[in-house]
């Protein structure tokens, strides 16, 4: 695995975590600001052939 690949999964996982926490705090304006980066980073992974799984 490249350090492309390394870092953008690194980069989805933690934006995962990140969501799940902001909507078991309530926290709806985060919730949005991640669920927009996870959606990016999903479409970056796509665009260049990087199977994710989907939270």
């Amino acid at each position: 695995m490249d350090a492309f690949t390394a870092g953008l999964l690194q980069r989805i996982r933690a934006t995962q975590s990140d969501l799940i926490l902001a909507r078991e705090t309530g926290d709806d304006f985060l919730v949005e600001v991640e669920q927009a980066e996870l959606e990016d980073l999903q479409r970056l992974a796509a665009e260049h052939g990087v199977p994710v799984s989907v939270c």
